[in-house]
C-alpha cells in the first residue's frame, strides 16, 4: 500500500521513534529523524526530553484497542501539537505542511507525527497501525502491506515465530 508523505513515512517515524531505545538522546536520534526526511534532526537536549515524553504518548497508538479508544489517543496527540496545516510551495508543488513555518524541530516532529498517525487511521484503517505479534518482539509498525493483514514488524521475527511454533509442536 502506498501512503503519502505525511500518512505513511510520518507514521513510520512514529512507528521508528516508539522502537527507539531508552534514553532517547540526540545521537539517537539524529539518523532516525534524518532517513524520514527531517531537515534539523540534530535537537537540542531540552527537545530531546520532550521527544521521550511525546514518544511515550505515540507508543498507545500502536496498541490494541477498539477504534474509538485509538481515535480518542490520535485526537489528544493532535490538540497538543497545537499546529495549524498550511499549503507550502517551497518545491514548486503544493503540499501540506502541518507545523508552522517557524516551528522548532521537537514541534514539527510532534505535529508531522500526529497527522501521520491521523492519516493513517482515517485512509487506511486503524488496524494498519500495530506491535509484532511474537511473544519475544514488542515493536511498533505501520502495516504497508497490500492486504492489511501483517502481524510481524519483519520478516524476521514473523520466521523465527514460525519455526518456534513448529519446534514446539514436534517437541
Amino acid at each position: 500500500m502506498r501512503f503519502n508523505e505525511y500518512g505513511g513515512e510520518a507514521a513510520r517515524l512514529a512507528a521508528d521513534l516508539v522502537n527507539a531505545s531508552r534514553p532517547l538522546t540526540p545521537e539517537l536520534l539524529e539518523p532516525i529523524l534524518s532517513a524520514h526526511g527531517v531537515a534539523e534532526a540534530t535537537l537540542p537536549t531540552e527537545h530531546v526530553q520532550e521527544l521521550t515524553r511525546w514518544c511515550d504518548r505515540l507508543a498507545a497508538c500502536f496498541d490494541r484497542q477498539e477504534l474509538r479508544q485509538r481515535c480518542e489517543v490520535i485526537n489528544g496527540l493532535l490538540a497538543d501539537t497545537a499546529s495549524q496545516p498550511y499549503i507550502s510551495l517551497h518545491d514548486g508543488q503544493p503540499h501540506l505542511h502541518y507545523s508552522s513555518p517557524g516551528a522548532d524541530s521537537a514541534a514539527h516532529v510532534r505535529a508531522v507525527t500526529a497527522a501521520g498517525l491521523a492519516y493513517v487511521v482515517c485512509f487506511a484503517g486503524a488496524d494498519r497501525l500495530g506491535r509484532c505479534a511474537r511473544e519475544a518482539c514488542d515493536r511498533a509498525f505501520v502495516d504497508t502491506s497490500r492486504n492489511g493483514r501483517r502481524t510481524y514488524c519483519s520478516l524476521r521475527c514473523a520466521n523465527n515465530d514460525a519455526v518456534a511454533r513448529h519446534r514446539a509442536k514436534h517437541r
